[in-house]
Order: structure tokens, then C-alpha cells, then sequence
């Protein structure tokens, strides 16, 4: 294993979690809107951040991806956003899912809340949710705003409006706090958002992101791209001893010495921290794959 390689994963993963607060700050950089009751609406909300995050959050200096999506599929003008597209594919390409584990502020959020001291439970037993998440894409964030539209020609950012929790912790309570006309039509669909925002918030204390593994659209269309990304992990097999200490310390299930770049792998480096033999690290581009897999006996 290449010695310079290792150093920077383990600097990497070790500092992760500043990473995230950083990212979290960039994509809300306009704090004092937050006082002031308004959304930032220039010319960098025109411009889609890596990770989930609402549009109408005040501080939210770009545009969500998968709201950005939906309004142009929805809209009666156009019927395929080629730029959003373009965009998550590059991402995609580029990163992979290592955006959900450094850069999305509401990745950040659910590990926040998993390390309040509680009953932790493991999330191996319940894998096949996972797949629920490419449902939300297909029929959430992609037919439905296409073909259920009003007499006006436009279809609903279902996603947005009726499951996603970050619209209402980024936006509505926010927004309801420092004004009284939003605070007046707060209805129904609200108590039902902010019954998801708290079903996510109680799930993500005892189950590690539970909102990433099994609903959220934009970590699947990452994960779409992981096997692909020029953001890889790398296993060393003539170092790995199969002690199988990286899989005990996945939180997302994964046992990266069979699959090193499963759709499933947010990147965070927690293996390449619990490995006793630095058999592992982050490898960017295509380098050499010969010693990137263990096969199994």
C-alpha cells in the first residue's frame, strides 16, 4: 500500500466531520437571513450544490438538485432538465457517494443526531429498504411532476412538497418563526412534513442515517454512480488479513473487501480507520484495479 496514499486517507476520514461542517456552511452562507425572514434569491440560486438541501432555506446559497430536477420536469415549457442532469452526472462521475458522506448537510445532520447517547441499532437486517430510495427517484422526483400536471401545465414537486424533511427544517420552520403571514397558512401538509422531519429525526438517533440509506432520491443517483466514480476505494489483498474489522465498522452495511465501491459506500472512512494493516485508502481516477477486490475463498 502506497504510504502517501494511506496518510491522506486517514487525514482525510479523520477530519470528515469539519469537512462537513464546512460544506454545510458554504451551501448556507447567507445566515442572516435567517433573521430577517427572507430567502436569498441571486444569481447563486441558480446553480445546484452537491448535496440535499432545500431552495427555500434562507441561508441556502445554491439549488437543491432534485428541486431544481422537478420544477423543470414539472414545468409546461420544458420536459427534460438537461442541466441539472448534466450536473449530477458529473458529480457522480467525480465523487460518487463521497458527496453524501463530506458533503451533504443533511447527511451531516442524521450522524449528529446518531451520536446522542441511546440504543443504537444495526440497519443489516433491514437491506432490502434500501431499494425504496430508487423508487422515490423514478416515481417521486421523476414521472409523477411529468405526467400528473394541473390545467396550467404544471406538475407538483411531489418529493419536495409531500416527503422530503429538509424542506421543512431548512425552510418552513424557519421561515414560519419570523413570519406571521407564513405562520397563518401553515395547514396540513405541514403537521404531515413535520411528522416525517420527526420520524427521521427520532429514526436517525437510534439507526445510523436512515433517511440516506432507504429514502433519499439524491443518494441513490449517486449510488447509481459510485462503481463508476473516479472516487474509489482501494483494497490491498496482499496486505488484507480478512479480520473483518472494516465491515464491524461500516455503518452502512458494507463489507468493502468483497464490493470496495458498493452503491452503499458513503466514502466516510471508518474502515480505512479500523484496519490493522492499512489495507485500505481512497484512490482517485482509474489507477490499478489488480489489488482492488479480496476474493473469497
Amino acid at each position: 500500500m502506497d504510504k502517501k496514499k494511506q496518510s491522506v486517507s486517514l487525514l482525510l476520514s479523520r477530519f470528515r466531520g469539519w469537512i462537513q461542517a464546512a460544506a454545510t456552511l458554504l451551501t448556507n452562507i447567507h445566515l442572516p437571513n435567517f433573521f430577517k425572514g427572507g430567502i436569498y434569491q441571486g444569481a447563486g440560486k441558480t446553480v445546484c450544490v452537491p448535496g440535499l438541501n432545500c431552495y427555500s432555506c434562507p441561508a441556502a446559497s445554491g439549488a437543491c438538485p432534485i428541486g431544481s430536477f422537478q420544477s423543470v420536469v414539472g414545468s409546461s415549457k420544458f420536459n427534460f432538465s438537461y442541466y441539472v442532469t448534466g450536473t449530477l452526472i458529473l458529480l457522480g462521475v467525480l465523487l460518487g457517494r463521497f458527496v453524501c458522506g463530506f458533503l451533504c448537510p443533511f447527511g451531516w445532520l442524521q450522524e449528529l443526531l446518531h451520536k446522542i447517547p441511546s440504543p443504537k441499532l444495526s440497519t443489516r437486517r433491514l437491506k432490502p429498504l434500501r431499494y425504496i430510495k430508487y423508487a422515490v427517484l423514478l416515481i417521486m422526483v421523476v414521472l409523477l411532476p411529468a405526467v400528473i400536471i394541473n390545467t396550467s401545465g404544471m406538475g407538483d414537486p411531489f418529493f419536495c412538497k409531500y416527503l422530503c424533511p429538509q424542506g421543512v427544517l431548512e425552510g418552513a420552520i424557519p421561515l414560519s418563526l419570523t413570519n406571521a403571514g407564513i405562520r397563518a397558512a401553515l395547514g396540513k401538509l405541514f403537521s404531515w412534513k413535520f411528522c416525517i422531519l420527526l420520524a427521521v429525526v427520532v429514526g436517525s438517533v437510534v439507526f445510523y442515517r436512515p433517511f440516506c440509506k432507504w429514502l433519499c432520491p439524491l443518494g441513490a443517483v449517486y449510488a447509481l454512480m459510485n462503481h463508476v466514480s473516479l472516487f474509489q476505494m482501494r483494497v490491498d489483498r496482499d496486505t488484507c488479513v480478512s479480520c473483518g474489522a472494516c465491515a464491524k465498522a461500516c455503518p452502512m452495511d458494507v463489507d468493502i473487501t468483497k464490493t470496495p465501491n458498493h452503491a452503499e459506500c458513503i466514502r466516510c472512512g471508518k474502515c480505512i480507520k479500523s484496519c490493522p494493516t492499512k489495507a485500505i485508502c481512497y484512490q482517485y481516477g482509474f489507477g490499478d484495479k489488480s489489488k482492488t477486490e479480496i476474493k473469497e475463498n
